[in-house]
């Protein structure tokens, strides 16, 4: 697969592209995603959507995504409600604060042209 300039598209997790962090208030969890080059962030303003975040969540309860968008950073802000099983005060989860959840979202996959991978040896098609 090729894009509009021709360039080899790969299919690889988000970890290639972009790194995260997360925070966490009460039963939410807010997580940063920072594309490592400028030139990805219409590519992930277009496959990690709320829709899309909101899927990759469902197995934590997940029952609403805001996306906001820093394009000038670049950078996305996730708001996830209800995926954290209460919360710090409320939860005997492992991870009460959602500390993990960035590591998750990265692992979501997404398609992207090879230069603006990391390791594109890794990626497929």
């Amino acid at each position: 697969m090729t894009d509009e300039k021709n360039r080899r598209v790969l299919r690889v997790p988000l970890h290639e592209v972009a790194h995260g962090r997360t925070g966490d208030k009460g039963n939410r969890v807010n997580i940063s995603l920072i594309p490592y080059h400028e030139a990805a962030f219409p590519y992930l303003r277009e496959q990690v959507t709320e829709a899309a975040v909101k899927q990759h969540f469902a197995h934590k309860g997940a029952s609403a995504v805001t996306r906001y968008e820093l394009p000038t950073f670049p950078a996305f802000n996730f708001v996830i409600d209800d995926v954290l099983e209460g919360g710090v005060n409320g939860a005997l989860n492992l991870d009460t604060h959602g500390k993990s959840f960035a590591f998750h979202l990265l692992a979501m996959e997404v398609d992207m042209p090879e230069d603006l991978v990391l390791h594109p040896e890794k990626g497929a098609r």
